[in-house]
């Protein structure tokens, strides 16, 4: 299953979540909003307005903010 990450340079959530998902062994496809505005429209969907990241893609699943562990979760289903 695939995984995408939404994200900017900028934000320290981010930078963790990165190096969470590469300590846990988890490949993914990073996107940084700022070089690639046209995702932040899909994420403003799904967080009722706000540019909110990091926003992973999972299985066509947006989860906002998540945990590592929120994500192993995610891709177990």
């Amino acid at each position: 299953m695939s995984v995408t990450m939404f994200s900017t340079r900028w934000c320290g959530h981010c930078v963790r979540l990165k190096r969470a998902l590469e300590d846990a062994g988890i490949p993914f496809t990073e996107v940084d909003i700022d070089d690639e505005p046209q995702h932040g429209a899909r994420i403003e969907r799904v967080t009722g307005g706000n540019r909110t990241v990091p926003t992973i893609e999972v299985g066509g699943r947006m989860l906002v903010n998540p945990t590592v562990r929120q994500l192993l979760d995610a891709l177990e289903t």
